[in-house]
């Protein structure tokens, strides 16, 4: 694994605006980057997709344990009027769509897993779509050799999804929604609206602010049309604790994410899973802060709904070395044992490993100046070589 630097395509940002990647800047600080990219060997990527898989079938575990436990559901607070609710979306297996696993690797060292974003994980386009663009334009300028690959199926495995939830699970018409305020969300989603479309799907697409609610209980688009399928890039911890909460059961809606993607989105994942999967190789040492746990000199604190970094502090022997503020951390706090992203070019490297449904088929990285990453951090393209 090692980061080389390259020449930037001179036309890439017109691309970006041809293929409606809008927010490669952000907050005018540079997002997608291209003066560089991150060089693996075919064994390091075989490495990050066995473990990749390994590590979701164990999430899939501590489902089963979670939903089956009452004290277990009230230590990942998800709210008690919820808890049918839940279980049922479990125990009838409701479909997923996708996932992102955060892990720390050096390409030496067995990868370790920091975070599960199992519910809206982001940088999907830029993973999927436009760092392939880039390797394909970048072998036809001579710039990459002929032979340098990318691990990146993702595309190709959300359409053929997409198809399989038409085909089996009566995904017909699929009405996509995130909030109005984010770039980066309203363009995530519009690729998956595009990628259900490829796959044959009807699509409508609206924001979560316009979504109503019928006199039959049933939610409601716009036009008043019932929504029976609804990918939704919005937080089950927030959507389990709002008005409509009470209605969710009762709604007839098949979820994407589904509601047990609510366990394995939630930090409070990380001390269960290495409570049911001690010492193994590719978790850290994790536990709940209110918990008797042994002591750790270096240490990092983490909300169980934190994103994007927020409210996440590192400690090193009692003094805090490193902290992110945000509005998280009421709901209850784990401590994870620190351990550091590599560092290249004086940036820390994360890796963001991608599934669709249950199968690994791509990753994406990204580099930050701050030892925790966060929304300003920035994405780069791989390559396989070697």
């Amino acid at each position: 694994m090692k980061r080389v630097t390259i020449t930037e395509r001179p036309d890439w940002r017109e691309k970006a605006t041809e293929f409606g990647f809008h927010f490669h800047t952000m907050y005018d600080q540079p997002y997608w980057c291209e003066d560089a990219y991150y060089q693996f060997t075919l064994a390091q990527i075989e490495e990050i997709e066995g473990t990749t898989a390994e590590l979701h079938q164990m999430c899939l575990q501590a489902v089963e344990r979670v939903v089956a436990s009452d004290a277990l559901m009230a230590k990942f607070r998800i709210p008690k009027h919820t808890w049918g609710f839940v279980r049922s979306a479990w125990r009838t297996r409701q479909p997923s769509l996708y996932s992102r696993l955060d892990l720390a690797y050096d390409g030496v060292n067995p990868p370790k897993l920091l975070e599960n974003n199992a519910d809206t994980p982001t940088s999907l386009y830029e993973a999927a779509f436009f760092q392939w663009l880039w390797l394909e334009d970048q072998i036809k300028a001579g710039k990459l050799v002929p032979q340098a690959d990318q691990y990146n199926s993702l595309q190709e495995k959300l359409i053929e999804r997409f198809a399989d939830l038409k085909a089996h699970h009566g995904f017909d018409l699929l009405h996509l929604a995130c909030c109005q305020d984010s770039e980066e969300d309203r363009g995530t989603v519009q690729y998956l609206q595009d990628c259900a479309s490829e796959a044959g799907l009807a699509t409508e697409f609206l924001f979560m602010e316009e979504i109503g609610l019928g006199e039959k209980g049933q939610f409601t688009d716009l036009q008043d049309q019932v929504i029976g399928n609804l990918f939704k890039l919005y937080p089950w911890e927030f959507m389990l604790r709002e008005m409509f909460a009470t209605k969710l059961e009762d709604a007839g809606v098949r979820w994407l994410e589904p509601a047990w993607k609510s366990i394995i989105s939630n930090k409070a994942l990380l001390p269960l899973l290495w409570e049911m999967f001690p010492n193994h190789p590719n978790l850290l040492p994790a536990y709940f802060a209110e918990d008797a746990h042994p002591p750790l000199d270096h240490y990092v604190t983490k909300p169980l709904f934190s994103r994007e970094g927020a409210n996440i502090q590192i400690v090193e022997n009692g003094q805090q070395v490193s902290c992110v503020e945000g509005p998280y951390g009421e709901e209850g706090m784990i401590v994870q044992q620190f351990h550091p992203l590599p560092q290249f070019e004086g940036s820390y490297t994360l890796i963001g490993s991608w599934l669709v449904d249950d199968q690994p088929c791509g990753i994406g990285l990204r580099e930050d100046r701050q030892l925790i990453t966060q929304d300003l951090s920035r994405f780069y393209p791989h390559i396989i070589l070697g």
